[in-house]
């Protein structure tokens, strides 16, 4: 494919395009939320590859198709058809995905993510790894795994794992959808792009000016002479001339108005105690809420989830996608992925029978296996993620 020539045909899954010194990438699939597929992943890895060494690329845009999602996850349903056909389709998607996440964490050129509509599990793997991270009036925003009996990977462990614990661990165990203004005030955006902002930078980026005259502030804009040098240089060119567009604090998150009771009932020592504390303010409709929510919850990955976030804040971000990588592959093999897909997509009864029916029924030893990797010292299939 020549880079050059404009978008690939509409019926691709993924598009790309170079457009004014932008490397652009627009998920193709609006019918299914743009939620990402194995073959989409790995095209977005041979071109972010071949975009690095490209001249003509100098900062990589990726959005989604159409105005309800950037990207609503992975396709689930067709992990749940390789793991429910014994095949291993499933294993080797995650791999794909992690090492597609990992060189979006660490990618040398600055990319910028616009999170217009819902952003949820893989979408938030593809985005949180941005230089940018552009949220919206319409973005909403959650990792929902302990729903379908899986837990917050993509990274989750180490960009949950930035936030402050018990934001963390209320996002990751309740799988809550955030809008734009917590999104902002939890640190998992940039700024906030309000009205008709995403359309008029999408202008401003088709006109952009390389040799750094976007701005009236030429000193932070022009830190390299006239024309901008290296990849630092780039960003901070993109970054003086996007951030006025939009608000880098939301003033009236919902999430710090009730940040004092948040904290109070999400630093428990576990999850039970975390259910226990809710239980005991239950009259208060926020945390009746919490607790309506975690009761969809499997119990299993509830466990996991918690024991997985805490290790993920001492894991350098290579090591947190290799621990992900084993949960994984216990979820699959011994946990509740297959009953909670049939349950929420499959049969949509939203009556799974989870494999422990009870937090209570959870024994300590089932939480600690997840983490032990079904793969020999050195054999691990991300071992060399981070070598390069």
């Amino acid at each position: 494919m020549n880079l050059h020539d404009g978008a690939i045909e509409a019926q691709d899954e993924v598009l790309f395009d170079v457009i004014n010194g932008f490397g652009v990438i627009t998920l193709n699939r609006p019918k299914a939320l743009n939620a990402i597929t194995h073959r989409m992943v790995r095209a977005m890895w041979r071109q972010l590859k071949a975009w690095v060494d490209d001249p003509a690329v100098r900062a990589v845009w990726i959005e989604g198709a159409g105005e309800k999602a950037f990207c609503a996850g992975g396709d689930v349903r067709a992990l749940y058809e390789s793991r429910l056909n014994n095949l291993d389709e499933h294993q080797a998607f995650f791999v794909d995905e992690y090492r597609l996440d990992y060189l979006i964490h660490r990618y040398p050129k600055p990319y910028i993510a616009l999170l217009d509509g819902i952003v949820m599990g893989g979408g938030m793997g593809v985005a949180q790894g941005a230089a940018l991270r552009i949220v919206t009036d319409r973005t909403r925003l959650a990792m929902p795994e302990t729903g379908i009996g899986l837990f917050p990977d993509v990274g989750a462990s180490w960009f949950l794992g930035h936030l402050a614990p018990t934001l963390a661990r209320y996002l990751g165990l309740s799988g809550a959808t955030v809008t734009a203004a917590d999104a902002l005030y939890c640190g998992l955006a940039d700024v906030w792009l309000e009205g008709d902002a995403p359309a008029r930078l999408r202008e401003m980026l088709s006109q952009f000016d390389w040799n750094g005259n976007n701005t009236t502030n030429s000193t932070e804009t022009r830190s390299a002479g006239h024309h901008l040098a290296g990849a630092a240089d780039v960003l901070a060119s993109l970054r003086a001339a996007i951030l006025p567009m939009g608000r880098t604090w939301a003033d009236a998150a919902p999430l710090a108005g009730v940040r004092a009771t948040l904290d109070r009932h999400f630093s428990a020592i576990d999850v039970p105690g975390v259910v226990a504390s809710l239980e005991a303010d239950a009259q208060t409709p926020w945390a009746a809420e919490t607790l309506g929510l975690l009761a969809q919850r499997s119990p299993l990955s509830l466990c996991v989830t918690d024991r997985q976030l805490q290790r993920g804040r001492r894991l350098d971000l290579a090591d947190a996608f290799r621990m992900e990588l084993v949960l994984g592959y216990h979820a699959f093999a011994t946990g509740d992925f297959v009953e909670g897909v049939r349950a929420l997509l499959i049969d949509k009864d939203k009556q799974p029978r989870w494999r422990f029916a009870t937090l209570a029924d959870v024994p300590v030893a089932q939480v600690e296996a997840f983490f032990l990797s079904p793969w020999a010292q050195g054999e691990h299939p991300l071992n060399a993620l981070g070598g390069d």
